[in-house]
């Protein structure tokens, strides 16, 4: 459980790195809702960056074996 937290931190601290980035380089100044501000920008990277992580995330397993015979 720690893990999938530590690591759906660090895949939103890197989206709103990559989203601040993206501004930063090419981002327009107007007409462009989320690149034309560096909070929107870093926002959505961030928001993106957690999703993107979290389609990687492992399913917990079982810890009892259930036995699936019918008797």
């Amino acid at each position: 459980m720690r893990y999938a937290l530590l690591f759906t931190a660090i895949g939103v601290l890197l989206g709103g790195l990559s989203g601040w980035l993206y501004w930063n380089y090419f981002g327009c100044t107007t007409g462009c809702a989320i690149t034309s501000s560096p909070m929107n920008s870093s926002l959505y990277g961030a928001f993106m960056g957690g999703l993107l992580v979290n389609t990687f995330k492992r399913d917990q397993k079982d810890p009892v074996q259930h036995n699936n015979t019918t008797e």
